[in-house]
């Protein structure tokens, strides 16, 4: 009876049909897309007819995963203003700019692999790629390890519930039981219809959220509070004057912009999306449109945790915050508490209505990222590990039921290990470390193999192994310096380094490997035409090309060309202007503030209209992206009707790869 006191005591019946409408309307949109989940590949990649922004928003929403958000709200808490100008340039201009040009997307789609494991093997071989399917699955199910928990402790400290192991579990259960649905009865089209509706719901309620937080806390608050709480030389407004915080300094964002170029689309967490496209084009529009889609996520992460801020150390808040204040206090493990008091903050600063649609955001971004895991690892295991072991293929049915099972083995593993383990570091950290075991070679093997016909599958073998031994020693070394601190130095200071660190390490140790030994070794006997469909191996119903006009130089240049009809020509355009003034600005301003002292006052008036930018951008895209992506939703289940069951595009190699 505590417990269910303690939910009503914060949510009324206004949040509750708030919530539970939520999760209906999802399971109903599952129960009816299950029809048309026929063959492997509908169930691992929708049957490759999705198009742009029902890609954009559904991919997005499978991104911003609760633990992704608290990752956010912990950092931004933390640091404040000034980790959203660096992180600029890994979380915005360099995907932009690599998704504008179809760095790595447009090819990878162009190869008509179901998971990047199953290009491996027709870039390099059989053997590569049950090697490197596997460091996939236990890289990601490592990395994916952590997600319930903190997805329960949101639950647990946002409806103020005991902290008790119990309550937890209990919560673990809940998210994951629908979670697994959701994918089990589905696969690949019910994850992503369902990621398209939450995506919605959750831009509008989180654009609803920021103007309302806006109007409750005066900026000139905000900014003396976090100017109040800072030295001059780990300012929480200036950008520039960072170079004592702890752990979000300059170097850490420089290492942080390297590793988003490096690893862009070798995380595999997303995988069925990357080949889920109509086509090539589809596919690098729809990564393009990010660069919109992003504007009310940018305005939500950055005015919840400034506006907590504000409201637990602003003497005008004393009284209000008082509660809260207490709350984190009770907290004893000092790496929870720092995630839980932006959420804590939260549950005392909204009013009834919008404590049910954020507690449904929370529930959506926790089931879309926790459902969109789920598939990528358990197909994973079972096309890049299992099946390429076997020597004969096995029936559609017993393929689907296969990966049906590992999809529950994985989220089994997950529970445990949210039970057992110790996290020792932030959240960002976590993931940079865990991720590293497969990204930290990935990378290399990855732009080697579209791009460069001289990497060879030893480089990529070398690439591989050493990421993976570097980012795990790294992972043990930390743990056991945790429990039992190392007295030799240089042991030392290697556990002591942050994820992301070693993270960076590992990624140009990986880098070097493929380089030296590719070049050391025989020059492969590789066929891009081949791998990638051109020419004469194109396939007749992805030939994309709409026009025959000449396009200009200017056009090649910013990276339009036939494949464009006139309206693409305009959104691109538009994505290119903006993405140009973005980096024009951030670079000039950045130059201009190491030459000349630019005062704080400055700064704190920018970020008054970066949040404003953002959140009437993100009202704005939001419209754009709901008319779109509902027009795609149809054509999707209209393209799902008339496919015809291809029972050998199940991810098999028949000839194998190059090497």
């Amino acid at each position: 009876m505590i417990l269910i006191g303690n939910v009503v005591m914060y949510l009324n019946w206004i949040d509750w049909a708030i919530v539970i409408g939520v999760l209906v309307a999802m399971i109903i949109a599952v129960l009816y897309t299950s029809r048309y989940t026929r063959s492997v590949a509908a169930f691992l990649a929708a049957n490759r007819a999705a198009d742009r922004y029902l890609l954009c928003v559904a991919d997005g929403m499978a991104g911003m995963a609760s633990i992704t958000l608290i990752m956010y709200f912990e950092m931004y808490y933390q640091a404040g203003f000034p980790f959203v100008w660096w992180d600029l340039a890994r979380a915005l201009i360099i995907p932009t700019v690599l998704g504008l040009s179809g760095w790595a997307i447009y090819r990878f789609r162009q190869t008509r692999a179901l998971t990047l494991a199953q290009f491996f093997e027709m870039r390099y071989s059989r053997n590569f790629r049950v090697f490197s399917g596997f460091l996939a699955w236990f890289s990601g199910i490592l990395n994916f390890g952590i997600f319930p928990a903190v997805g329960a402790g949101f639950f647990v400290n946002f409806l103020g519930l005991p902290n008790t192991m119990p309550i937890y579990i209990i919560i673990m259960v809940i998210l994951l039981s629908i979670a697994v649905f959701f994918t089990f009865i589905g696969g690949q089209i019910a994850v992503m219809v369902t990621d398209f509706m939450q995506g919605i719901f959750c831009n509008i309620t989180i654009v609803i959220v920021s103007f309302f937080l806006l109007r409750e806390f005066n900026w000139n608050q905000i900014i003396s509070t976090m100017s109040a709480n800072a030295d001059s030389n780990a300012s929480m407004i200036h950008p520039f004057r960072v170079n004592n915080a702890n752990d979000f300094n300059t170097l850490f964002y420089l290492a942080q912009a390297f590793i988003a170029a490096y690893i862009f689309m070798s995380w595999q967490g997303a995988q069925g999306y990357n080949a889920a496209a109509r086509n090539a084009h589809e596919a690098r529009m729809g990564r393009s449109l990010s660069v919109f889609r992003m504007f009310s996520m940018n305005a939500f992460v950055l005015v919840v945790p400034i506006c907590a801020y504000t409201f637990m150390n602003c003497p005008d808040f004393a009284q209000e915050s008082a509660q809260a204040t207490i709350e984190v206090a009770s907290i004893q493990d000092a790496v929870i508490g720092k995630q839980a008091v932006v959420v804590i903050a939260l549950r005392h600063m909204l009013p009834v209505g919008l404590l049910g649609a954020i507690c449904a955001v929370m529930g959506s971004a926790f089931v879309a990222n926790c459902d969109t895991y789920l598939h990528s690892w358990g197909s994973i295991f079972i096309q890049d590990v299992v099946l390429p072991l076997r020597k004969e293929p096995i029936n559609q049915q017993q393929h689907l039921k296969w990966l049906r099972w590992s999809i529950s083995g994985v989220a089994v593993f997950i529970f445990m290990f949210s039970i057992f383990f110790r996290q020792t570091e932030y959240i960002a950290m976590f993931f940079s470390i865990t991720g590293a075991i497969f990204t930290g070679g990935a990378g290399s093997a990855i732009i080697g193999g579209l791009y460069w016909t001289r990497g060879t599958t030893t480089g990529a073998w070398a690439a591989m192994i050493v990421g993976a031994v570097l980012s795990i020693c790294g992972i043990v070394l930390q743990q056991i310096h945790a429990a039992s601190p190392f007295n030799n130095h240089i042991l030392e200071y290697i556990a002591s380094c942050n994820g992301l660190f070693l993270a960076f390490w590992s990624a140009i140790g990986a880098i070097c490997s493929y380089i030296v030994v590719s070049l050391v070794g025989k020059k492969p006997e590789v066929d891009l035409d081949k791998l990638l469909h051109r020419g004469k191996y194109s396939i007749a119903s992805e030939r994309i090309q709409v026009t025959t006009t000449k396009i200009n130089s200017l056009q090649t240049m910013i990276g339009i060309n036939k494949d464009f009809k006139f309206s693409d020509k305009i959104v691109y355009i538009l994505m290119v202007v903006w993405i140009s003034l973005v980096i024009v600005g951030f670079v000039g301003i950045s130059v201009y503030n190491f030459i000349v002292s630019v005062p704080e006052s400055w700064w704190a008036v920018f970020w008054h209209f970066y949040v404003w930018l953002s959140l009437i951008g993100g009202a704005l895209t939001t419209l754009w992206f709901t008319i779109g992506g509902t027009f795609d939703v149809r054509r999707l289940l209209g393209r799902l009707r008339k496919s015809i069951i291809d029972e050998q595009d199940d991810g098999r190699v028949i000839n194998g790869g190059n090497e």
